[in-house]
């Protein structure tokens, strides 16, 4: 240590860093569908410097990259939760009525653990893109430089400049102003027929609408998050990460190995 650096310096620093990196795993936690919550969640716990608070641990890079590139349950072993008992963060709980059928609407036919699993997921999703479009703005150059050879220069320029939280709230306003000029109602008093004609009415299609805008981002995250669900994973056939307690071998069949 310098002799110029007290310990209260070096530990700010330290601090400092730790935050920095956590901001930067956000960032690339967003790239990949991942909230920063559950990114946090993943730090490893290899060493924790002096000076950190109880629970706080520099971050593992090889578990970041593993937990950033795979599932953390393969299908069939999520938690079980009553969504009865969750609230919406970042909707109201009408706005979450509005959102839920948009996704029943993208969706079709689905059941209906998977339609609360993936309305939870753009719920929260919603919720954490300011911290996460912050945390992009302050990425390391090498870490954004990554993230544009990985994910192209326009995904990484949409994530650090679209305010989506407000693209959310301009939306389902004109979707109610909508639903109220054409049809002198609410959107959920409409009837299925009269949602989906206005959802592909004019008004919700052009480039750069409000509701067209709130309606693309909606259709493709809801994509994003179904294919999470525990009902998007088996479409998928995922099977999870999975391991062997020994050396499976190979087998041999009239001579040949396979």
């Amino acid at each position: 240590m310098n002799e110029q650096d007290s310990p209260a310096t070096t530990e700010e620093l330290t601090r400092r860093r730790w935050f920095l990196r956590l901001g930067e795993m956000a960032a690339l936690a967003g790239f990949s569908g991942l909230v920063p919550e559950i990114a946090a969640g993943l730090l490893g716990s290899e060493q924790q410097p002096a000076g950190l608070p109880p629970g706080l641990h520099t971050p593992s890079s090889p578990h970041l990259i593993q937990a950033l590139t795979t599932h953390a349950n393969p299908p069939g072993t999520e938690a079980q939760v009553n969504a009865s008992s969750l609230r919406p963060e970042f909707f109201s709980e009408e706005e979450f009525q509005i959102v839920t059928r948009l996704v029943e609407i993208a969706l079709g036919k689905s059941n209906a653990g998977a339609l609360s699993q993936t309305t939870q997921w753009l719920d929260l999703w919603f919720h954490s893109a300011a911290e996460v479009r912050e945390a992009a703005q302050h990425l390391d150059p090498l870490h954004r430089a990554l993230a544009v050879a990985y994910y192209g220069e326009q995904s990484v320029r949409e994530l650090e400049t679209v305010d989506v939280q407000t693209v959310a709230r301009e939306g389902v306003a004109a979707l109610r102003q909508r639903s109220l000029q054409d049809h002198g109602r609410g959107f959920l008093e409409l009837s299925i027929e009269q949602q989906v004609e206005l959802l592909s009415s004019k008004s919700a299609t052009e480039p750069a609408s409000p509701l067209q805008k709130f309606v693309e981002i909606t259709r493709r995250e809801t994509i994003r998050g179904y294919y999470t669900s525990a009902e998007g994973l088996r479409e998928l056939n995922y099977k999870g990460n999975a391991y062997h307690l020994s050396c499976p071998g190979c087998e041999v069949t009239q001579g040949r190995k396979h």
